[in-house]
């Protein structure tokens, strides 16, 4: 997956709107402990004013509801305050809103398949396995200088 990332990331940060960049964005925020930026491509699906990502590794664990950071979007950098959600219920909605925008997520989120019920106690597994949905509060007006 290292390697997938290495070129994701890559096209992800062009300054235009491509294919790939329909449903994949590019991350850039700073470790809580390490200071380290990192770069993150992940997929999101458009909800009303936010996005949406599903999000189950460790890069979740440096974002900050209170810290906004900068996301390569379309080809344009953007500022976004993330929301953690991390109740089981609220994720199973939002995964269903997830799963009709964006059919391949049952391609990454193992416990989703379509047009079945999510099983719960997967769901309440995952969760406490750290999976999360990130709700993406976008300010589109403000060009990304930090992180």
């Amino acid at each position: 997956m290292r390697g997938v990332n290495v070129l994701m990331r890559r096209l992800l940060a062009l300054p235009f709107p491509t294919p790939l960049n329909k449903r994949l964005m590019l991350l850039t925020f700073t470790g809580r402990k390490s200071g380290r930026i990192y770069r993150q491509p992940v997929s999101y699906v458009p909800d009303g004013d936010t996005l949406l990502t599903p999000g189950g590794g460790r890069w979740t664990r440096n974002l900050r509801p209170d810290q906004p950071i900068r996301i390569k979007l379309r080809g344009r950098d953007v500022r976004a305050v993330p929301e953690i959600i991390q109740d089981p219920a609220e994720i199973g909605r939002l995964l269903q809103v997830m799963l009709v925008a964006n059919p391949r997520l049952t391609s990454f989120v193992p416990f989703v398949r379509a047009g079945e019920d999510i099983d719960e106690a997967q769901l309440a597994a995952a969760v406490g396995h750290g999976f999360r949905i990130i709700r993406w509060h976008l300010d589109a007006s403000a060009v990304a200088g930090q992180h």
